[in-house]
């Protein structure tokens, strides 16, 4: 399940709560808060998998290039050595092979620029959204030790008020 949809359905269940009046505390429901907690811990790995395909997928991109770069300059090396006896074509294989050599160079470069914007993009966006579970997972947290502490407190003045 996408983590962000989850995020969702725990700011949902959080806008759906009844507010307890003269406070900023709502109360939640437990069993949903945790089923979709319980949820995000399983979708976290999930996305981190997802991640490790994104780098996998622009290591593949990056070779394939280099590959493709490998390719040309030895196309472009054999088509010099067979221009080997006349000097003014072997200048003009030298210099055509150098500019198909830096082209390729920068085309590669460019896909591996790429590939590493989509990437951080990509761990960007996920970074995002585990923060933003974290602070709503710790806001959950503290909300539930102020009840505890709010119904302790009570608990403690109508003992003292019955002695």
């Amino acid at each position: 399940m996408d983590i962000l949809h989850l995020v969702d359905r725990l700011e949902e269940l959080f806008n759906q709560s009844r507010s307890i009046p003269f406070t900023h505390n709502v109360i939640v429901d437990e069993d949903r808060m945790l089923d979709i907690i319980d949820q995000m811990r399983v979708a976290i790995p999930e996305e981190v998998r997802k991640s490790q395909q994104v780098l996998s997928k622009r290591d593949r991109i990056v070779a394939q290039a280099q590959e493709k770069a490998n390719r040309i300059q030895n196309l472009a090396q054999e088509e010099s050595d067979k221009l080997v006896n006349r000097d003014s074509i072997v200048q003009q294989a030298r210099k055509k092979s150098s500019q198909v050599e830096a082209e390729a160079k920068v085309h590669a470069e460019n896909i591996r620029k790429e590939a590493d914007d989509y990437v951080k993009e990509t761990l960007t966006n996920l970074e995002i959204a585990l923060e933003r579970v974290l602070n709503q997972v710790q806001d959950g947290i503290y909300y539930l030790e102020e009840r505890r502490e709010q119904t302790s407190e009570e608990v403690s003045e109508e003992t003292s008020e019955g002695a």
